[in-house]
């Protein structure tokens, strides 16, 4: 089976799982995250199919949208077994979106990924700051009746996967302070950092003008 065929197939499973989704983890993302992974890929030497599949796959088992990851995860090694990817490689993309999310760095931990579990990383951060974050973490902070803001309520100082989760206790603005203003010195490869150099300003600019707006100033 040749490669594209094999991303073919691999992006309409995607698709099928989360086209649904109304969290701004949707498919929209995916291929954002795709389309990073494709753009970072070109400054470095890495498997093309491991790391376009981790990026087709990454959300898909993740415990935050799915009630049984463990099914879906079964199920995502069936059908990349059925498309003809080695074991080894089959083993390094669930190893990359078992350990791709932000809530793996609480705690002191970091797992230590492969160079295309870095990218997919990237790719996926990336996404998640700049216009399109701010506008995702509204999406999130709604679908999940967080509250926008509320100045009485201080970011926290996150320390675990469970405080991570526990959107009781956060704002949407809060969001920004807790994880978004702190991706950019999470990078791992130098393309994606000088990427959110500019996207990190876009969400500083807007904390300014929400803030001012929040107090009706002129």
């Amino acid at each position: 089976m040749q490669l594209e065929e094999q991303l073919n197939n691999i992006r309409a499973f995607s698709y099928q799982k989360m086209k649904k989704d109304s969290t701004g983890h949707g498919f929209d993302h995916i291929q954002r995250v795709v389309n990073m992974s494709t753009e970072l890929l070109a400054h470095l030497s890495a498997d093309k199919l491991v790391t376009l599949s981790a990026a087709y796959l990454h959300d898909v088992a993740d415990d935050k949208l799915t009630t049984d990851p463990a099914a879906l995860e079964k199920e995502m090694i069936t059908f990349l077994q059925a498309n003809y990817l080695s074991q080894d490689q089959i083993n390094k993309i669930i190893f990359i979106t078992q350990n791709l999310s932000f809530s793996k760095t609480l705690g002191g931990k970091k797992p230590q990924l492969p160079l295309e579990g870095q990218i997919v990383q990237d790719a996926d951060r990336l996404d998640a700051i700049g216009a399109i974050g701010i506008t995702r973490a509204i999406y999130y902070g709604g679908a999940h009746a967080e509250k926008i803001y509320d100045p009485q309520i201080s970011p926290r100082q996150l320390k675990s996967k469970k405080e991570y989760r526990d959107l009781s206790q956060e704002t949407v603005i809060n969001h920004f302070y807790e994880k978004l203003l702190k991706i950019k010195d999470l990078l791992n490869t130098s393309a994606a950092k000088e990427i959110a150099s500019k996207r990190h300003q876009v969400m500083l600019t807007f904390l300014t003008d929400f803030k001012a707006e929040w107090n009706a100033e002129k």
